[in-house]
């Protein structure tokens, strides 16, 4: 049962899924940062710019 209590209380004190949260944060805010970006850039709507992009993805014409 100690070791139970011990786990636990490490487990608590445990900061590295707080930075894993964090930098996933950082990547989502930049992703969606980046198609919005990339979306003005193509004047195209929202789901035209994503059916571009997995035309790309698939090897379909990418212009």
């Amino acid at each position: 049962m100690n070791t139970v209590g011990q786990s636990v209380r490490s487990f608590a004190r445990d900061d590295e899924g707080a930075q894993v949260v964090e930098y996933a944060l950082i990547i989502a805010v930049v992703s969606i940062i980046l198609v919005v970006a990339l979306r003005n850039l193509t004047g195209t709507s929202f789901s035209g710019f994503i059916a571009r992009v997995g035309n790309c993805l698939t090897g379909a014409s990418c212009s």
